[in-house]
């Protein structure tokens, strides 16, 4: 790819010179709603600013005339008002009468009268009763509130139509690929939501940024490939696949892959979500799955992607009369028929991401439609370290930090949940005002994301805290010493969460898991419970979670991994999940049977860390007391009571 750069290095160049004089204009029509409502606001403000000052007719008729300090009065006959306008000389006299809300400019204040009140006998009469000097000019006239009535009659139809124009006539906003999405408003309500990347307004996302997935990329990088070189496949006579979809547990990057596509892809990219096709309006999702193959069509060689695919493209016909949803149904219709229908699609690829492949209509699942699914895992333990390496690069790290050591922490971890890590540890250590990240910052930030905030301030009583204590020091002790068993990290009875303590353990990354070692997990997990029963002679609610996932693990044992020999090699899990099995697969005599199996495989796993704790009872209570000492211990202080661990090979 580098040398296809290199070569077509100077073409872009000259694109980018050639758009450079084009500016966006300074001027658009928001600076004109902005200036229209600020010049409204102004002359409200200058018309209640000039408006008279409400007062009595005693002030005038008894303060201001015989002083001498009127000047004119305007009588409104159609207003049943008088407005009075004070001599300049006297503004200074009446301003704090009136508390200095006096106008600059006249009339300054007005009182209302009676529709009896004649104005021109009574005004004429208080005029000719003052002398000469003191006398002021009468005028009457019939005013109309102009602007009252403007604001009136034309401001709720301006924002009426205003409304409407925003809701009908309103253009589309662009895309992040900076392409205009068609018509506006309610009239684009069937257009596609698709944002497009092209070259001008590429994404900055490539292949380097995901960290392992290396067969998901190998698969996806020649899509890619085949977009900018097609004649290396096409002279072999092969066809590129029309689709793929991604599928694998949420945060494991098929997102992000996607966004390396776009990154590296010279053609443009449609991204869109499934959701996005769903609206409440008849037959919108149809019409926008039409848009965006118009659009891609136009712009072939082109790439669509469409995040979680499963909002529309769930299996049609399940759970019949139970909230079915004919819209959604048409939309995947739709969708199924413009990615292989009888038009030609030639020169668009579709990719897919989603976590709930299992539930996909086997319609849109078929070849033609999606030829490849790629499955993105979780990852591995040197896919963990890639994944490290790229998020820790932007922090400040200690010396003596082992990006290994951080890939062993964290089995199962997604790569969101890994750059979650990265994240909580900086501002852990930024909380404690530490000037680089360290070792213990990232253990910390890996407990606060399993097994939640700490809460040193939970009331426990002693005798409380001192089962905690036994009941993790039972697991701990169960699972150190028995072979199969996950070894063991950490062990805490200070409260995280719901939980009043907590175990770490360090899983083993396999693929197959034997009857043994099931067994030794189970007798581990039961541990808690073993140890109430031996110390207290008595049991408590706190292996409530226990007890839910070794029932849980027994019935998985019996039911579906054939491993009871009175039930046989049976398995009765449903991997298709049609919907429409209401009744178990199984008599009720194969229930009971099932139930005696589960209990019989829990019994042995109790009686197992029963017996090892009575045997090792001494170190147990070592244990305990040291937890109830120090609140959290470490695999080198089991190590330390019980010696180095066995560990024998599956």
């Amino acid at each position: 790819m580098n040398p296809t750069n290199k070569n077509t290095k100077k073409a872009p160049n000259k694109r980018k010179n050639s758009k450079a004089p084009q500016r966006k204009p300074i001027f658009n029509s928001m600076w004109f709603y902005a200036l229209l409502v600020a010049g409204t606001f102004y002359i409200l403000n200058q018309y209640n600013r000039s408006e008279p000052v409400q007062s009595e007719l005693y002030v005038f008729e008894e303060v201001m005339a015989p002083a001498g300090d009127v000047e004119k009065i305007t009588y409104i006959t159609n207003q049943n008002r008088c407005e009075v306008t004070i001599k300049k000389d006297s503004l200074e006299k009446y301003s704090s009468y009136f508390n200095g809300n006096l106008p600059k400019y006249g009339p300054h204040f007005y009182f209302q009268v009676s529709s009896a009140f004649e104005g021109e006998k009574q005004l004429g009469e208080l005029r000719r009763s003052l002398p000469e000097a003191q006398r002021f000019s009468i005028q009457t006239e019939t005013q109309n509130d102009y602007v009252g009535r403007i604001m009136e009659w034309l401001l709720f139809p301006l924002l009426m139509f205003g409304l409407l124009y925003f809701i009908m006539f309103r253009p589309m906003q662009k895309g992040m690929g900076g392409g205009a999405q068609g018509g506006g408003g309610f009239f684009s309500v069937g257009k596609s939501q698709a944002k497009l990347f092209d070259k001008e307004n590429n994404t900055k996302v490539t292949f380097k940024d995901v960290a392992g997935l290396d067969e998901a990329k190998i698969e996806v990088m020649e899509i890619v490939d085949f977009l900018k070189n097609p004649g290396k496949y096409t002279a072999l006579g092969g066809k590129i696949p029309k689709g793929a979809l991604l599928v694998g547990p949420p945060g494991t990057g098929k997102t992000l892959l996607a966004k390396a596509v776009a990154g590296e892809a010279n053609v443009p990219f449609f991204s869109i979500s499934g959701s996005d096709f769903v609206e409440m309006f008849v037959g919108v999702g149809a019409s926008r799955v039409r848009d965006l193959f118009r659009q891609a069509k136009e712009k072939a060689p082109c790439i669509v992607f469409i995040d979680e695919i499963d909002a529309v493209g769930r299996a049609r016909g399940k759970n019949v009369g139970f909230s079915s949803n004919d819209e959604r149904e048409n939309t995947l219709n739709q969708l199924l028929t413009e990615m292989d229908g009888f038009g030609s699609n030639s020169g668009v690829i579709i990719l897919a991401a989603t976590n709930r492949a299992d539930i996909l209509d086997k319609a849109l699942m078929r070849a033609g439609r999606f030829d490849r699914q790629i499955q993105v895992d979780l990852p591995e333990l040197k896919e963990r370290e890639a994944i490290f390496d790229v998020h820790l690069k932007k922090l400040k790290l200690s010396k003596d930090l082992q990006i290994d050591f951080l890939a062993k922490q964290t089995p199962g971890f997604s790569g969101a949940d890994i750059a979650n890590v990265c994240n909580e540890a900086a501002l852990i250590a930024a909380r404690h005002d530490k000037k680089f990240i360290e070792k213990q910052d990232f253990l910390d930030a890996i407990d606060r994301i399993v097994g939640g905030l700490e809460r040193r301030n939970k009331i426990i009583s002693p005798q409380e805290k001192r089962t905690i204590a036994f009941h993790e020091a039972g697991h701990a002790t169960v699972s150190w010493l028995l072979p199969h068993a996950h070894p063991l990290l950490k062990v805490t009875i200070i409260p995280r969460g719901k939980a009043l303590g907590a175990a770490w353990y360090l899983p083993e990354e396999r693929q197959l898991t034997t009857t043994e070692q099931l067994m030794d997990e189970m007798a581990a997990t039961l541990g808690g419970r073993a140890a109430e029963e031996i110390i207290n002679g008595k049991i408590s609610t706190g292996a409530l979670s226990d007890l839910e996932k070794v029932t849980k693990q027994a019935y998985a044992m019996v039911t579906y991994f054939g491993m009871s020999e009175q039930v046989g090699h049976l398995s009765f899990y449903d991997s298709t999940e049609s919907g429409y099995n209401f009744n178990k697969p199984y008599s009720e005599k194969t229930a009971e049977l099932i139930d005696r199996e589960a209990r019989s495989f829990i019994d042995r796993a109790h009686e197992t860390a029963l017996s090892i704790l009575r045997e090792h009872q001494e170190q147990f209570t070592q244990l305990a007391e040291r937890l109830l000492e120090r609140e959290v211990i470490f695999s080198d202080d089991l190590e330390e009571i019980f010696g180095p661990r066995k560990n024998v090979e599956a």
